[in-house]
């Protein structure tokens, strides 16, 4: 049987996960409410109480996002092999404008994010990306290449990010909206053998 939590009007399951860590988080990445905490912690459902206002305006924002993810459109028509060249050109604008250049590219289904950028210098970027608009997927190009300059999302990096996307938190919006109306197309096995 799951385990419930209600708070004011919200109700729904969560996960809990443990791990051998110190100290307990939440994580709501995929819309799931989940509690990863340390192997002999006690009381998970504490902390549901400790962040109660954190954890419904967290799915506030999520039902707002579905309701958006509804009027959009997947794109269909892009190949994975199209997406790879369209990201090959926005990697080598963006490395002239950034002065740096990843030392290598790589594609792979993600299950929470749309790319990541590694030590190593690695770009990583979801194969999901070629459902959404090209827009979107110049902007995520761009996000990553940042991290190889600026590694945490502080000051700088979103200061970066705003000098070439001025209306950068309407796209990490939309961003949030696609990644809702992939799953709920991927729940609904619309999206397998494409």
């Amino acid at each position: 049987m799951p385990n419930r939590f209600k708070i004011k009007d919200l109700e729904g399951d969560y996960q809990v996960v443990r791990r051998d860590i110190k100290y307990p988080r939440l994580e709501l990445k995929t819309g799931n409410l989940i509690l990863i905490v340390p192997k002999k912690y006690k009381q998970p459902q504490k902390l549901i109480e400790e962040h109660q206002e954190w954890i419904y305006n967290k799915f506030s924002l999520i039902k707002e996002s579905k309701e958006r993810a509804n009027k959009k459109k997947l794109n269909h028509q892009r190949t994975e092999e199209k997406l790879r060249e369209l990201v090959s050109l926005y990697v080598k604008k963006d490395a002239t404008k950034l002065g740096a250049m990843p030392s290598s590219v790589r594609f792979r289904n993600m299950n929470s994010k749309w790319g990541s950028c590694s030590n190593k210098k690695t770009l990583t970027l979801n194969k999901l990306l070629k459902y959404l608009p090209y827009d979107l997927i110049e902007y995520v190009v761009y996000h990553e290449m940042v991290h190889l300059i600026e590694r945490k999302h502080n000051k700088n990096f979103w200061k970066i990010i705003s000098d070439k996307f001025t209306d950068y938190k309407q796209k990490e919006d939309d961003l949030m909206d696609y990644w809702f109306l992939i799953n709920s197309n991927i729940k609904n096995r619309r999206l397998y053998n494409e």
